[in-house]
């Protein structure tokens, strides 16, 4: 008996096989975007005006921190990241163009200071990752890029810690919370050791976001010596963060050094505006520096519209010794420089 498919059979079939195609061609889309080469492009510009009220000229106007310590109006950098990746490899370059990248990377032999970071990398598995290149450093709280910072000027313990690194890199998600990261380097932002043959040791352990940081070199050569770098911070509530950073350095072939601590306390206001304290105690160990403790505080404001930050920052630096750096309006020694700032921060 000869049976016939109804109309409706005929139907369901047909309508079957198209979702089957039609999910076929999804898959293969997706399979064929995931294969496909990434490229992004991000940066950023930012400008500032400055003034002190210790004004006696250039040479006295400036803090001993990097970073945005002209008066008047000025620039800081313009910033262009580009990444491009390919399956599990991938490259990042990283050029800087103005005052605050020149000074960033002042021991830069490539292209005359305008490259910051140039590094590729290998996703081994989920978990590990392998960097060669030059990138940015480990160590402190805070970094190069303005828009990742809170405050706009920088503390005395980034200022006088590594900014960057050439080097090779593994970092390991040990876990959800747990993550290492072990490098050798050439010393303290140096692209060239031909002459000296000397490397660099780094590590660093994180735990439930807290990061112990530990250095080595020599210290031949302006190298860096040892140091040792506590970061971190917890969110006290939903609009209240505490950062924490540490250190402690030493150079035993110089015997020079430094030590100190910074919070970072800052409270959201409104999802537009958040404002933040830096309290930071810093001490070099060097000759003539020891009885010179740094106390600086910084109280900076940060409002956001669309890829826009404007930041207001009022900061004063206090040296507790007698040899006082600074002088005020008349001419006369004075132990602290307080200043004012209004930086613009774009974004993209």
């Amino acid at each position: 008996m000869k049976t016939i498919m109804s109309t409706k059979s005929l139907k369901n079939i047909f309508a079957s096989a198209l979702m089957l195609a039609a999910t076929a061609t999804t898959f293969a889309q997706e399979e064929e975007a995931a294969e496909k080469p990434k490229l992004e492009i991000s940066g950023s510009v930012d400008a500032y005006y400055r003034t002190t009220f210790n004004d006696a000229g250039a040479a006295t106007t400036a803090t001993s921190t990097s970073f945005a310590n002209q008066t008047g109006f000025a620039l800081g950098m313009a910033n262009l990241v580009g990444s491009y990746e390919t399956g599990s490899t991938g490259v990042v370059v990283d050029l800087v163009f103005g005052p605050r990248g020149t000074e960033a990377t002042f021991n830069n032999d490539v292209l005359n200071g305008i490259i910051n970071q140039a590094y590729v990398y290998w996703n081994v598995s989920e978990k590990t990752t392998l960097t060669i290149g030059r990138f940015n450093t480990f160590l402190g709280y805070e970094v190069i890029a303005p828009q990742g910072n809170f405050n706009y000027s920088v503390s005395h313990l980034f200022s006088n810690g590594p900014f960057s690194h050439m080097g090779l890199k593994a970092d390991f998600a040990l876990s959800d919370d747990v993550s290492l990261m072990v490098g050798v380097m050439n010393p303290w932002d140096t692209n060239d050791i031909s002459g000296t043959g000397e490397y660099s040791f780094g590590t660093q352990l994180g735990v439930h976001g807290q990061y112990l940081n530990l250095y080595y070199d020599s210290g031949k050569n302006d190298g860096l010596g040892f140091e040792i770098d506590y970061t971190g911070g917890f969110d006290i509530t939903d609009s209240f963060f505490f950062g924490i950073n540490a250190a402690y350095n030493n150079n035993s072939e110089t015997d020079t050094g430094f030590y100190g601590a910074a919070i970072y306390p800052q409270i959201a206001t409104s999802d537009a505006f958040s404002l933040g304290l830096r309290g930071e105690y810093f001490v070099k160990t060097a000759d003539g520096f020891e009885d010179a403790p740094v106390t600086a505080l910084t109280l900076t404001g940060s409002f956001t519209k669309d890829n826009l930050i404007i930041k207001p920052e009022i900061r004063l630096d206090t040296f507790g010794n007698d040899n006082e750096p600074y002088l005020d309006r008349d001419g006369n020694a004075t132990n602290n420089l307080s200043s004012f700032a209004l930086a613009a921060i774009y974004s993209f």
